[in-house]
């Protein structure tokens, strides 16, 4: 299983990935220095959207299709 995740960080910007373990990314990225050089500096951060895929493949194909949307668009999404 993917997980594609999207972060509001401290500073109210927002985040896109995707992992294999949701609950771990989040950890990292709060507190390990395993977390995206993005979210850093901008801690702590706290999930705001997820979405299961079975395969990286598509899980990727939506984090880009997401990645490309203006943040109004992001923010209609949850």
């Amino acid at each position: 299983m993917y997980f594609l995740y999207i972060l509001q960080c401290s500073d109210d910007t927002l985040y896109t990935g995707i992992t294999t373990d949701l609950d771990r990314r989040i950890e990292e990225h709060n507190n390990s220095k395993l977390g995206a050089k993005y979210t850093k500096v901008r801690r702590p951060v706290k999930l705001v959207y997820s979405q299961q895929f079975t395969d990286r493949s598509e899980a990727s194909k939506e984090e880009s299709r997401i990645k490309k949307l203006s943040r109004q668009q992001k923010l209609s999404l949850f």
